[in-house]
């Protein structure tokens, strides 16, 4: 037998190789997008790039640099057409999260079934009443159950 090796074949899922195989170019793409578009320097370039156009087109820079007089037509309908594209990105990492969050809860789930069938092992070579363990272990679970909805009686 190799140094280490206690003859156990156990594959252990690595939650970022999970989600790095399932994330493709699109997917790198939108998060960048999301990304950027959360951060402030989105928020101020958008706010000099709004100055500028609408000085502009105020005729601040002389009626030759008007290119879209008010009510800003043109500005508008760029603005909404980026609304409705950042709200898709938006929607598009939001489902990715959602995808990791379950591949989290499928590894969480997988380890708690691993751990549960290594304690009733270990409980039964050591001579432990599973019955005596699992009747304290809910009464364990209905008392913090009963911390966490705040019906938990004073032991004044």
């Amino acid at each position: 037998m190799a140094p280490g090796n206690n003859g156990f074949d156990v594959h252990f899922p690595n939650e970022q190789a999970v989600l790095a195989r399932m994330r493709g170019t699109q997917d790198r793409i939108a998060d960048a997008i999301t990304t950027f578009a959360g951060t402030m320097q989105f928020v101020y370039i958008h706010a000099a790039w709004f100055t500028v156009w609408i000085a502009c087109n105020e005729g601040l820079f002389g009626q030759s640099a008007v290119w879209d007089p008010y009510p800003f037509g043109l500005l508008t309908m760029i603005v909404s057409l980026e609304a409705i594209f950042l709200s898709t990105f938006v929607m598009v990492s939001q489902n990715r999260q959602a995808m990791r969050e379950k591949v989290r809860a499928d590894l969480d789930f997988e380890t708690n079934i691993r751990s549960e069938v290594w304690s009733a092992h270990i409980g039964l070579a050591l001579g432990v009443d599973p019955k005596q363990i699992e009747q304290e272990v809910r009464t364990l679970l209905a008392q913090n159950q009963a911390k966490m909805s705040g019906t938990e009686q004073s032991s004044q």
